[in-house]
């Protein structure tokens, strides 16, 4: 159940309503997520959404945006955003059997998508500088050293939403994840 305040979309004005009128036009509701984080902090919303913007403007495939997103979320515990990402991610041309050894962190069968699966799980669950060998096994799997800027762009912008969904319980308004 939901811990902090959410107004609906269609009762906000100013900044919320503004940035929900962009999030509905764009992919045709305003999903729970957004809705709280914006009747809060629209500033915030509006960050991470520019940060998506970039996102998908730079040369990290959409597929590759959303492995990273599912990995941070799954190791995070973020129930909602692992659902909303499995909606994405099949868009972007995941199957869902993918998705499911990426969330696992077991082979998918390819290679490059395996380095980053491991490169991405590497970042999350250790401390400290990443080993330079590491970093030269993510790069000759074939990701850029601008690939690696943006997959840590996706990281902290998935960061974000997991910890402000994980402070509200946000009710999951996307399909059940298997």
């Amino acid at each position: 159940m939901p811990r902090l305040s959410s107004i609906q979309p269609e009762a906000a004005t100013g900044e919320s309503a503004e940035l929900f009128a962009a999030i509905k036009k764009s992919v045709g509701r305003v999903p729970n997520s957004f809705a709280m984080i914006g009747t809060h902090a629209p500033a915030a919303l509006t960050a991470i959404l520019g940060a998506d913007r970039v996102l998908s403007k730079g040369s990290l495939p959409r597929a590759d945006q959303e492995t990273v997103k599912l990995i941070v979320s799954e190791l995070g515990g973020c129930d909602y955003c692992v659902a909303g990402h499995t909606v994405v991610g099949k868009m972007a041309g995941l199957t869902p059997e993918t998705m499911r050894k990426i969330r696992a962190g077991d082979a998918t069968g390819d290679a490059k998508r395996d380095a980053l699966v491991r490169f991405v799980r590497l970042l999350i669950k250790t401390r400290g500088t990443v080993d330079a060998a590491e970093v030269d096994l993510v790069r000759d799997a074939g990701y850029t050293e601008r690939q690696l800027m943006e997959i840590a762009l996706a990281v902290a912008v998935i960061t974000f939403t997991n910890l402000a969904n994980r402070i509200n319980d946000t009710v999951i308004d996307f399909p059940a994840v298997e």
